[in-house]
């Protein structure tokens, strides 16, 4: 979800590898070890929870997360929890970092000590407040000052334990004062709009009596005034403190008068000091990304170079190419340019050249496609976005059978424990192959259009350039749907959505020894037992050293890269999509209620969508795919009961041909994800809505438009219109924003890039060592596509700065937008010409 800002879109993503966590304190009792479990939050807000990792002190996640991030935030956090099964889970300690120092760490495996989980500390969202200073004569004459504090309203403030009921305390910070007002509470609502006006006397007599009324003058800019959010509660233990802020009476100026917004701090005492290791550490790799994406005639001179490449020759002169020689990683430049061209339906052209040149340059057929060269990185790319769908299809059932049933396939002697049979494993692991592999090899049919395209491609260049040797033709393919699509994808089934979690230790075992004899299976090698190093696992392949097993790879092969595809075959079987809880509204009932509110376990297929009462159970409602008319967010003003903000707001609707099925999701980036696959599963349905009502119909007609028959068309237009192919859901703007912050970012390489060339044309003598890591097959042609990155590129660039200036320029500290304590727009401006004389 992009976010509109000033002429262009922002997108937020992030990537998280959560590792693992040491020196965890140990449980206060005999049973010194614990159940640790991590969340990942936005804020306040839980998006991300790794599997429990039972009685350790220094638990191993190895997990992944990745999210596109739908609105703003200031911190993002991880938490580890302690599961206890009769009480509510306890928080051993978190680490916070601010959106602004996310760029510190990314990319890069960081050891982040664990603090202390404070409720004076978990603090977030804004306040608006309006403070006026005006005179007041009294009925003796005297003139006095009076403070005029208006809390008008809050937003996105923390959701605690299940509810928020709001309210605010207002007092005047300064000598011998303690005077306090509270606003009223605002139930059930973290948005509350308070709009009440407090007032203080900032100056006041010092004594009184019945002779003498004396006055002093307080010091203005030695007062301030105080506002500190509060969660009232039912509990016996208080208030819950949720946030405030201290704005000191200087910031009245001459006018008198202060209007803006705070973002809420933590109190003073918040952060308790903490020992290194006192609670332990955990260890995050975090790569954040904020792309600023123009409109699409802003990239047309870098698209263009880009889209062309496939017809440059040689093809290592193209843009494409350059960008995989000059990132540190090809998988860095790798993935925007397989979205880029799979957007604009130009990655079989692309993939075919860079194949054909590095077949060519390939002296051993047995090493061909072995390296992490960007043919490889853009292949499995390719594969990983086209072939999700397929591999679900293929493994998902299996993988869940494997991961449910815990059955012991340990076949390595040493690692055997005493009650395993060494046979009974063996045959467990046998027997799980063997289902595996006829999963796969009948699988064919069922190959996207571009993958068997890709592979025709690949075969037929190996074929020609190595034309002795017959099982090439084999073994370019094999080496990447065996090799890197289902081996990776058994072995590691939570990279590839096949899983939520990385298996535990005795499953992820199973799979290894699984996903090793399916490499071996599929690589159609001379010598099977030459390739295991362990002599176990040579004896089990015995198992597998039949000529059927070979041919069956074979017609496989043959089957997936064979020319003039045929139409994809329906897949009459259900694939499980997505499923989880939720909540829903009840449908059919007049009058609207909290009690119409269920939590139900949500089920997606190819064919339907379904919720039961509890997972396992029969389905209480079928909705058949070609009956979802639309997917949309529903408007927060819908349902103010539900404790919501705009950019927290998790409710969407179903519509149906009947009506309209409400549902609130966990979280927002959940949120995102139903609406996503929902609406792409039945974007093709020809009866699909062209407008919807965003609101819900209530109390005899619709909130957004007040029209009372509830069969009234939409008034507002849908935001559908995404592609076909459920997985090829790409923005092309947002892939060239992409790749022009990687050629800026790497424009000194570029610049290196060209001397070489310069150097290699002039001289045409042996390349110097500072140059050699550079792939450059015509120094001419290289230089003259460099020249006109680089032209592109300084354009680009240029616009940004224009643009981050204007922002500047136009940008009021105190705004809805940027409240007074946003650390992130300080960093900003901090990043601007310090000379510059742009007004704020």
């Amino acid at each position: 979800m992009a976010v509109e800002e000033e002429g262009l879109r922002v997108f937020q993503s992030v990537k998280i590898k959560i590792g693992e966590a040491k020196n965890i304190p140990p449980y206060p009792g005999p049973n010194r070890m614990r159940d640790c479990y991590c969340t990942v939050n936005l804020d306040q807000e839980e998006v991300f929870r790794t599997k429990i990792i039972e009685k350790s002190l220094c638990p191993f996640y190895g997990e992944d997360f990745y999210c596109e991030i739908p609105r703003s935030f200031r911190h993002l956090s991880f938490y580890i929890f302690d599961r206890d099964v009769f009480r509510r889970d306890s928080s051993i300690g978190k680490v916070a970092v601010q959106k602004e120092d996310l760029q510190r760490y990314h990319g890069k495996d960081t050891w982040f000590p664990l603090q202390h989980v404070s409720a004076d500390s978990e603090v977030q969202g804004k306040v608006h407040i309006e403070l006026r200073l005006s005179e007041v004569i009294t009925d003796s004459g005297v003139v006095c000052h009076k403070l005029a504090t208006r809390v008008l309203e809050c937003q996105g403030l923390p959701i605690v334990n299940g509810q928020c009921d709001p309210y605010a305390a207002v007092s005047l910070l300064g000598p011998s004062r303690s005077e306090a007002k509270k606003t009223k509470v605002k139930r059930k609502t973290n948005n509350p709009q308070f709009e009440e006006t407090f007032y203080f006397e900032v100056t006041r007599p010092l004594s009184h009596t019945k002779r003498q009324f004396d006055v002093e003058e307080e010091d203005v800019d030695k007062l301030a005034l105080r506002v500190d959010l509060w969660n009232a509660s039912n509990l016996k233990f208080g208030d819950e403190f949720l946030g405030g802020v201290r704005v000191p009476l200087r910031a009245l100026g001459q006018a008198g008068v202060h209007d803006a917004w705070y973002f809420l701090q933590p109190r003073d005492n918040g952060g308790k000091p903490v020992k290194v290791d006192e609670l332990g550490s955990l260890r995050l790799n975090i790569v954040y990304t904020e792309d600023h994406v123009f409109s699409s005639d802003h990239y047309s001179p870098l698209r263009d170079l880009l889209l062309t490449s496939a017809n440059v020759k040689p093809v290592s002169a193209s843009a494409a190419h350059i960008l995989g020689e000059v990132c540190r990683e090809k998988q860095e430049a790798a993935i925007p340019l397989v979205r880029l061209f799979l957007h604009y339906g130009n990655i079989l052209p692309f993939l075919s050249a860079v194949a054909h040149a590095e077949v060519n340059r390939t002296q051993d057929p047995n090493t061909i496609f072995r390296g992490n060269s960007l043919t490889s990185k853009c292949i499995d790319e390719t594969m990983k976005l086209a072939g999700n769908h397929y591999l679900q299809v293929t493994l998902r059932s299996m993988i869940d059978e494997i991961c449910t049933d815990h059955k012991p396939c340990e076949i390595d002697p040493v690692k055997l424990k005493e009650s395993e049979n060494l046979e009974t494993n063996r045959e467990n692991l046998r027997q799980y192959v063997d289902r595996i592999f006829n999963m796969i090899t009948t699988s064919g049919v069922r190959c996207p259009t571009v993958m068997c395209d890709i592979f025709f491609s690949l075969r037929e260049s190996a074929a020609t350039r190595f034309q002795v040797d017959q099982d090439v033709r084999y073994t370019a393919v094999s080496s990447f749907i065996f090799l890197r699509f289902f081996a990776p994808a058994i072995l590691s089934p939570n990279l590839f959505q096949l899983r939520p979690h990385h298996p535990d230790p005795a499953t992820s075992r199973t799979l290894t020894l699984i996903s090793k004899t399916i490499q071996t299976l599929g690589s159609l090698a001379k010598s099977k037992s030459a390739s295991f190093k362990e002599t176990y696992m040579a004896a089990f392949y015995d198992y597998f050293n039949e000529q059927k097993y070979a041919e069956a790879v074979k017609n496989f092969l043959d089957l997936i890269s064979s020319s003039g595809r045929w139409d994809q075959k329906s897949i009459e079987t259900p694939i499980m999509l997505k499923e989880g809880f939720m909540i829903k509204r009840a449908q059919g009932r007049n009058r609207f209620g909290l009690k119409n509110f269920k939590k139900r376990w949500f089920r997606l297929t190819n064919h339907e969508f379904t919720y039961h009462k509890t997972k396992g159970e029969g389905a209480l409602c079928r909705i058949p795919i070609e009956n979802i008319l639309a997917v949309e967010r529903l408007e927060e003003e819908s349902f103010k009961m539900k404790n919501t903000s705009p950019w927290m707001f998790q409710m969407f609707q179903v519509i149906q041909p009947e009506r309209a099925l409400y549902i609130q999701a966990n979280n927002c980036v959940e949120a995102r994800d139903w609406i996503d696959i929902l609406t792409k599963v039945s974007q093709c349905n020809r009866k699909r809505l062209s407008t919807y009502h965003p609101s819900a119909y209530l109390n005899g007609h619709w909130l957004c438009c007040k029209m009372s028959a509830d069969t009234e068309p939409g008034c507002t237009p849908c935001t559908g219109g995404l592609p076909a192919n459920i997985q090829l859901d790409v923005d092309g703007d947002r892939e060239a924003e992409r790749i022009y912050s990687l050629f800026s970012t790497y424009m000194n390489k570029l610049g290196n890039m060209q001397e070489a060339c310069g150097s290699r044309s002039v001289y045409d003598g042996p390349e110097q060592e500072e140059y050699s890591s550079f792939l450059i097959d015509d120094p001419r042609e290289t230089y003259k596509t460099l020249k006109s990155i680089i032209s592109s590129v300084q354009t680009l660039q240029q616009q940004h700065t224009k643009h981050r200036r204007d922002v500047f320029r136009k940008t009021k500290i105190g705004s809805q937008e940027h409240p007074i304590g946003d650390k992130s727009f300080q960093c900003y401006i901090h990043q601007q010409s310090e000379s510059s004389t742009y007004s704020i």
